[in-house]
């Protein structure tokens, strides 16, 4: 069985970002990747460290989970999902459409 699609693009979270609407964004990449370029005020946890870090994630506002291009993210929205989450989901084109899109200055590599 196919998994849902839960993906959120870039213009709708840096309207969210914009008008201060509650939400957390969720780092998922590597501390490698991390170091090049971040969303300010995100959360990070290694993909492989989700699963036992459940309860230190939010619920009561939009948990948006990002990676590189989206395809990690995506899968771990959906892990989410599955465990709960109704809030979760995915950042399209991860934090390189951020980078090109709404923060054309941030380092990208």
């Amino acid at each position: 069985m196919e998994s849902a699609i839960y993906d959120i693009d870039v213009h709708t979270l840096a309207g969210m970002r914009g008008e201060g609407i509650a939400h957390t964004v969720l780092d998922i990449r590597e501390p490698v990747e991390i170091a090049i370029c971040a969303l300010e005020d995100s959360v990070s946890i290694a993909m492989q460290q989700v699963p036992q870090q459940l309860e230190a994630l939010p619920r009561e506002h939009p948990l948006i989970v990002v990676c590189h291009h989206g395809a990690r993210s995506a899968m771990v929205t959906d892990f989410l999902r599955k465990s709960g989450f109704d809030n979760a989901w995915n950042l399209a084109g991860g934090i390189d459409a951020w980078a090109g899109l709404a923060e054309p200055d941030m380092p990208r590599s």
